[in-house]
């Protein structure tokens, strides 16, 4: 994280790294679904929320007391957990398949 002064009345701005960029979005939903361009299907979405519910997890690590990300953190391991469940009725080998490759235990 990187400060800079702007003035003498002590105003900072904050420029901080985006963590999830449009490449690594285009990587996930490349890696994980069935092509690049379906974003929207069940596994590339899974990915993506693992990939965020990772980010979060270390960010907690650091900042224990940050109870707005702990509910953000919280909403996305439910909402994967739906997308699983979703996909487990659907397509059993497709389930089985992305726990595999994201080392999602279950």
């Amino acid at each position: 994280m990187r400060v800079e002064k702007r003035s003498s009345i002590s105003k900072f701005i904050v420029k901080v790294k985006m963590y999830l960029t449009a490449e690594k979005k285009q990587e996930l939903f490349s890696k994980y679904g069935t092509d690049a361009t379906n974003t929207g299907s069940s596994e590339s979405q899974i990915a993506l929320f693992s990939y965020r519910i990772s980010h979060l997890t270390e960010h907690l690590k650091l900042n224990r007391k940050d109870f707005g990300t702990q509910k953000a953190l919280l909403k996305l391991v439910g909402k994967r957990r739906r997308l699983l469940d979703y996909l487990k009725d659907r397509d059993i080998a497709r389930y089985r398949d992305i726990i595999k490759q994201l080392h999602i235990r279950k």
